[in-house]
């Protein structure tokens, strides 16, 4: 279909009152249909509410699928040839187990269902881990996936289905800890080109406060449509050949060759024994350190890039900073011909290193790397011991695409302040390269970057009271590539973003957290087209076995479950 109307409806069901939460939600999904809503999602578990405390306490409630509750639901089905989207609480029949469930009903019955395979704090209370994998449906309006929630924070669920060309994501949840639209979404949404379809409950439940915001995100990660607080119906258009036209570009983007790290679950072990092991690759020990990130835009003038590179790190320095990043192809400026390239042993490397050197600082910039006739988009790291590496672009754009070869590694160092990986711009829009860094460890990651979208988005403040320390107000900065990597992969990131008049590269050059529900956040930004921000970071670990920082446990990282992400790995594009 060239044009489908949908609607997430945004639900408080009460504990207890199922009859009464069946009756409010079928009004909200039947005045939904009655509008001309061809695709209706609801909430997590909005048949009966969340927070539960035991199978026992949840057993009254509990229905198998098919059951009451769908058959319910398919009826309106039926009567407005759409399609529902119901979350609730479900029992295996044959071995009595619960799950957390979401059911895709259709105007012939139950299309499919999927069952909450990450699972937040509460669901081990009463419920099984989801054990259905990811699928996606192929219905006449779409082809549509169904998330839940917390698997949603796991970039490799939404790219699964992304992959098997899903052309919308219905993600029903019970978010809560934060001003909603969440980034986690817009970002989903975004670096896998499909529109996302959420229905988050609200209100507060057993003294949780949920967060509302529920929105119909378009491909590009913008807010079609939302409401902050309350019941209510947010009604949007999905067009499916938009999700496939920006998902071939994706896909063909994607280096699965080179993803094989992503099978791989080191965190399940104690990272401290783990990467020790053998006594071949142990974790630095880690510092509290000063770092910056220097944003300026690049020009043709390699004297005038170097004196702009010499000015912030001096600045840098006299406030502190061991290292500084700088943007993409701060040091060569863009690729015009041949005459831009330099290799590692050019003048302009040489003067960057002797700099360093002085400064006893370490300093990253970007240039066009030149070696036997090849070019490159590269990243050099210098410090007080000369060159220390360099790391060759691996998802190149389209304008790299003309001069540059991909490169054909990933790479990290160990330095003072903890173990550094590099990523270049257009590589943070692949979240496939930041996972593959944070899995071998990386305390931090550096991204020289000139990137020109997405641009950070705004968030004008909700009426939902959050308790404190979760910010309510207005907020320039809401949804953030850079930071949502950082959270997502429980490391720093520092991100160097060029400024160029005009905003065809955007800058918002920060230092992004390993916490994304920490608040206040600790981070900080560039605000000016030209200028540094510096930061505090902490990959110290107390004197313990185990890991007692954020950076060095990731608890994120930790509760993957690769053995459900094959198709990350396969070579070509996954068929559903």
């Amino acid at each position: 279909m060239s044009e489908v109307k949908v609607a997430a409806i945004q639900f408080e069901p009460v504990l207890f009152e199922k009859d009464g939460n069946l009756d409010r939600l079928e009004r909200l999904v039947e005045e939904a249909a009655r509008g001309g809503a061809q695709l209706i999602v609801t909430p997590e578990m909005a048949t009966t509410g969340y927070c539960w405390q035991s199978r026992e306490e949840i057993a009254p409630y509990v229905e198998s699928v098919p059951g009451q509750t769908t058959a319910r639901f398919a009826r309106l089905a039926s009567l407005y040839g759409c399609y529902i989207v119901i979350g609730m609480p479900e029992v295996e029949l044959t071995d009595d187990l619960y799950y957390n469930t979401a059911v895709l009903i259709g105007p012939e019955g139950i299309v499919g269902k999927h069952r909450k395979t990450h699972a937040y704090i509460s669901e081990p209370k009463w419920a099984a881990a989801g054990n259905l994998g990811h699928h996606v449906y192929e219905t006449p309006i779409g082809n549509i996936a169904l998330l839940i929630c917390m698997d949603i924070h796991f970039l490799e669920t939404a790219r699964i289905v992304g992959l098997a060309h899903a052309s919308v994501i219905c993600h029903i949840s019970n978010w809560l800890a934060e001003r909603t639209p969440a980034p986690y979404w817009l970002n989903r949404a975004y670096e896998n080109g499909c529109y996302l379809i959420e229905s988050n409950r609200w209100g507060l439940e057993r003294g949780v406060q949920f967060s509302g915001g529920s929105c119909i995100v378009d491909p590009d990660g913008s807010v079609q449509a939302m409401i902050d607080s309350g019941d209510g119906i947010v009604s949007g258009v999905v067009v499916p050949s938009k999700a496939v036209s920006r998902q071939l570009t994706i896909h063909a983007a994607r280096r699965p060759d080179l993803y094989k790290a992503l099978a791989s679950h080191s965190y399940s072990w104690n990272p401290l024994d783990f990467f020790n092991l053998y006594g071949l690759t142990p974790l630095p020990v880690g510092k509290k350190s000063l770092v910056s990130v220097g944003q300026f835009n690049p020009v043709s003038d390699v004297a005038q890039n170097l004196k702009v590179i010499t000015e912030q790190a001096q600045a840098a320095q006299r406030a502190g900073a061991e290292l500084i990043v700088f943007p993409e192809l701060s040091l060569s400026g863009a690729f015009i011909d041949e005459s831009s390239a330099m290799t590692l042993q050019a003048e302009p490397v040489t003067q960057l290193v002797q700099l360093a050197f002085t400064m006893r600082m370490h300093i990253i910039v970007g240039f066009v790397e030149a070696d036997s006739g090849i070019f490159y988009n590269s990243a050099l790291v210098v410090g007080p011991e000369g060159r220390v590496g360099r790391y060759r672009k691996i998802h190149l754009n389209i304008q790299d695409s003309i001069w540059a070869t991909p490169g054909k590694e990933w790479v990290h160092f160990d330095l003072p302040f903890g173990r550094m990986g590099l990523l270049l711009g257009d590589d943070l829009d692949l979240p496939e390269a930041t996972r593959v860094l944070a899995l071998a460890g990386c305390d931090v990651l550096a991204c020289p970057a000139a990137l020109t979208s997405p641009s950070p988005v705004q968030h004008s403040g909700t009426v939902v009271p959050h308790p404190a320390p979760i910010p309510t107000g207005a907020d320039s900065y809401h949804w953030h590539l850079a930071r949502v990597r950082a959270g997502e992969n429980n490391l720093y990131l520092l991100f160097a973003n060029s400024y160029e008049v005009g905003r065809r590269t955007f800058g918002a050059s920060g230092i992004f957290g390993p916490d994304t529900f920490l608040f206040p956040r600790y981070e900080s930004l560039v605000t000016q087209p030209c200028g540094t921000a510096i930061a505090n970071i902490d990959t110290t670990n107390l004197d313990t076995p185990y890991p007692t920082n954020v950076v060095r446990r990731k608890d994120l990282v930790a509760m993957r479950l690769p053995q459900l992400y094959m198709p990350l790995w396969q070579p070509g594009v996954v068929e559903h």
